[in-house]
């Protein structure tokens, strides 16, 4: 074990005497940060977020409770400095506003929106009608911020559709109410199952940490995370890439037939990846913190969803140096993993925006589960609210490791 620890240590005292990797490790996704900071006006004296007063253009052709409750939304207080929503009436004219970049998008609620919902005949099948969300493609960001609103009404309308739909049909088909009354027991019924599910308002946004302090949402608390978890890519590959080196140079032959046994040697090495990313971190952090004046709420919360972020960056690093024969070829797929993980994660885009699928897909990157424990925990999260990410992380580590030292003794890399 002291040998592992030693070797480990040996490593990170290599890598961080080198320059250029030390720019890409910790100077370029630091002045990354800086700039989009710059971009999302987080230095620019605006708000705290840097994303307000958001223009999206509503037309409510409803005229029932539903299609009203969504206007309301739009317009309640607890949104009104991040959104300013416009009334429009014509569907078209909306949308052409949003083609010619006048409004980040466009909420259409159809005519019939809330009878297709909460038909007036229960036992009468109604083709549910749509919300359209048109949303411009040149700001992604706050496109995102609206489909979410968009996404979250929708989300409490099924709860109370579902609910009323089950609980009206078993009172007519029992004869306990009236086919007259049942819309309007529907209705309250609906309200009361999304009440029961936890939804008091149609859209909260938190403003108190566990603790009960108050929290504003820092954009560089997105930003930072994320491309610290991009260029971590690049850390644990280039581990891969020296170990690949090391090898076919004749040094880790060397070491494999001298006294220490194989699995100190490659455990010495994975290890010095790993304590290199989570420097890399740690550092990156700490720096957010002091420069930028970035919360990310408890110490320990952090540190775990550090260490389980560079295990799953880890776990990839040792795939792709299991199955890669050179350093070069190492490096060039390393860096276009870097930033297919990178957009698939939301170090670029918000995941929201991505299709259905690729969100599904994006969970097979570090960057996803990571990026979504620092934004939990610069909302105020504590430990118990990052179990999901954390566990993901582990798991996916785990399993890679496992994988990889298989692919690594089928090659002969980690036998003595």
């Amino acid at each position: 074990m002291k040998k592992l620890f030693i070797i480990g240590f040996k490593d990170l005292k290599i890598v961080f005497r080198d320059r250029p990797a030390l720019i890409m490790m910790l100077l370029a996704p630091f002045l990354l940060t800086i700039g989009l900071g710059f971009v999302s006006g987080r230095f620019s004296g605006g708000s705290n977020t840097g994303i307000s007063n958001i223009p999206v253009i509503f037309v409510n052709q409803d005229g029932g409770q539903l299609g009203q409750s969504l206007v309301d939304v739009l317009n309640a207080e607890q949104l009104a400095e991040l959104i300013t929503p416009i009334e429009g009436t014509d569907p078209q004219a909306a949308k052409k506003l949003i083609d010619d970049d006048k409004a980040a998008a466009a909420i259409i609620i159809p005519e019939g929106f809330t009878e297709s919902i909460i038909p007036s005949d229960p036992q009468t099948s109604v083709q549910v009608k749509q919300i359209e969300l048109y949303t411009n493609p040149t700001s992604p960001t706050s496109a995102g911020v609206i489909k979410t609103i968009v996404d979250e009404f929708i989300s409490q309308v099924e709860v109370g559709r579902v609910t009323g739909e089950v609980v009206v049909t078993q009172l007519l088909n029992n004869g306990l109410i009236k086919p007259q009354d049942a819309m309007q027991i529907a209705m309250e019924t609906g309200m009361q199952g999304a009440a029961d599910a936890g939804i008091t308002q149609p859209i909260t946004l938190k403003t108190s940490s566990n603790n009960g302090g108050e929290v504003k949402f820092d954009i560089l608390a997105y930003m930072a995370p994320g491309m610290a978890l991009m260029f971590l890519m690049f850390t644990v590959t280039n581990g891969g890439r020296s170990l690949l080196a090391e090898q076919i140079q004749g040094t880790l032959p060397r070491i494999l037939v001298s006294p220490t046994k194989s699995s100190q040697v490659l455990g010495g090495k994975i290890f010095g990846i790993f304590m290199t990313g989570t420097a890399q971190m740690l550092i990156l952090i700490l720096a957010s913190s002091l420069l930028f004046q970035i919360k990310w709420g408890d110490p320990l919360a952090v540190l775990i969803l550090v260490l389980t972020s560079v295990l799953g960056a880890v776990g990839w690093g040792l795939i792709l140096t299991s199955i890669i024969k050179t350093p070069s070829q190492l490096s060039a797929i390393g860096t276009a993993l870097m930033l297919i993980f990178g957009i698939l994660g939301g170090s670029f885009v918000n995941r929201e925006m991505l299709p259905n699928w690729l969100k599904t897909l994006s969970l097979i990157t570090p960057n996803a589960w990571g990026l979504d424990g620092f934004q939990t925990l610069a909302l105020g999260g504590g430990l118990k609210d990052i179990l999901a990410p954390i566990t993901g992380l582990m798991v996916m580590g785990v399993v890679l490791f496992v994988v990889s030292i298989f692919l690594f003794n089928r090659s002969g890399l980690g036998k003595g």
